[in-house]
């Protein structure tokens, strides 16, 4: 890839089509979205088949979206007198380059998240806030579609996280892609303010803002991998098995692997907690109203000392995985008698090295990002792509893409010394 160079537009400003009634409007930011309006929430969409000038479509459909979207077009503020953070629907507009490069799509979809690859091309296929945050006067969303010599396209979208979640935002592109595709408004009816939800519960905020606010690791090494099909499906028949037809679901079974690989990798104290912390789209639990787009989403930990982990049997650890989940419901529960999450000791967390020994994890599957359709087809792959460095070692589960049978991951989980011995405990399974 060396040589291959993306050629960009300046940015410019796009505004919904029709003058805003809705400048006066302001939206509290709910418990959920509270610590996350200064990062950025980011997806690289690759579609392999043309339509007609990308750049062009795709920028009048994203007008024509934030009519409905309008606070999308707003600006975050802070009040002056109680500093609660609101989003000021001032119709303002969002961020949006247009861009081309002289290769096949198929290159950039086959690259791995390695640091050349990353500074060839898939860094150069999006834009960034300064500074990697999100601050006053920024826009809320920032888009590149860029392009390629075969006629197939990129899509990267850079969000504030403060505005949506993962599901948000691909509801939001899902919108933007049928009004590309000819329909005259959006199926869904979106809605960013919904007061039915339950607030938060203090613990989980106070957790949140503050693994937000940590500084970053500087060493860890990004890793893209598969974990095959056949893996997630004899692990599944062995959780069948042992508890009498019951299933797994793909994301306990990949959890688990990465889990144990991971800790039989970093840790040698069999005493040391290696801490599993998962993010979780709560949507389902809540009853959110359907076309709900603002954050509704919490982490949930798993704890363990690393011997249990490494040791342990993989059905076991989906066993805790699956356990794990089963208790989000009680977080939100008041005066029923039910037992909290352990809380963790978030004194502890402010050294890395603590922090290392716990494994953050989220997936892609099934938030609506794969349902997206610009008038060609779904995408042939999504991935993350930020160049910002992490508070804790991390791992996105993406969605398969062509030539990969399996659940793909990016990984920025290891540091650069463990790279080797996660990688060989990986092909235990594999």
């Amino acid at each position: 890839m060396g040589g291959v160079v993306v050629t960009k537009s300046s940015p410019v400003i796009v505004r919904p089509p029709e003058p805003a009634a809705t400048t006066t409007v302001t939206i509290r930011l709910s418990s959920f979205d509270v610590g996350l309006h200064t990062i950025p929430a980011n997806v690289l969409l690759m579609f392999e088949h043309p339509i007609h000038e990308p750049a062009e479509t795709i920028k009048r459909a994203l007008s024509q979206a934030l009519v409905p979207y309008y606070p999308i077009a707003g600006r975050i503020v802070a009040g002056a007198s109680d500093g609660e953070v609101n989003i000021q629907c001032t119709g303002e507009g969002v961020a949006f380059v247009s861009a081309s490069v002289g290769c096949a799509l198929k290159e950039a979809i086959s690259l791995d998240r390695s640091p050349g690859a990353r500074a060839t091309l898939l860094d150069e296929l999006a834009v960034y806030y300064p500074g990697m945050r999100c601050g006053p006067g920024d826009p809320l969303m920032l888009m590149q579609v860029t392009e390629f010599s075969c006629g197939g396209f990129t899509v990267g979208v850079t969000g504030n996280h403060g505005v949506g979640d993962g599901a948000g935002w691909a509801q939001f592109l899902q919108a933007v892609g049928e009004l590309a595709s000819g329909s005259s408004s959006p199926s869904t009816v979106p809605i960013r303010q919904d007061d039915s939800l339950p607030s938060r519960p203090s613990s989980v905020g106070s957790l949140s803002q503050l693994m937000t606010s940590l500084e970053p690791f500087d060493d860890l090494a990004c890793v893209d991998i598969t974990v095959p099909s056949r893996v997630i499906s004899s692990i599944k028949a062995e959780y069948a098995k042992r508890f009498d037809g019951q299933t797994c679901t793909s994301f306990e079974a990949v959890s688990a692997v990465l889990w144990q690989c991971r800790t039989r990798a970093i840790m040698s104290d069999p005493e040391t907690p290696a801490l599993f912390l998962f993010g979780v789209n709560l949507r389902e639990y809540m009853g959110a109203k359907k076309g709900y787009y603002g954050n509704c989403a919490t982490g949930q930990l798993v704890m363990a000392k690393s011997g249990a982990v490494a040791n342990g049997d993989i059905v076991d650890l989906v066993t805790m995985i699956k356990e794990s989940k089963e208790k989000i419901p009680d977080q939100f529960k008041k005066n029923e008698g039910t037992t909290p999450q352990k809380p963790v000791d978030q004194r502890r967390l402010m050294d890395q090295q603590v922090r290392y020994n716990m494994l953050t994890t989220s997936s892609w599957r099934n938030l609506g990002f794969e349902k997206v359709d610009f008038g060609s087809g779904r995408p042939a792959r999504v991935t993350p792509y930020a160049q910002d460095k992490l508070p804790f070692p991390a791992c996105m589960m993406s969605l398969p893409h062509k030539g990969k049978d399996g659940a793909n991951i990016f990984t920025a989980m290891v540091k650069e010394e463990h790279v080797d011995s996660f990688l060989k405990e990986l092909t235990r399974f594999t």
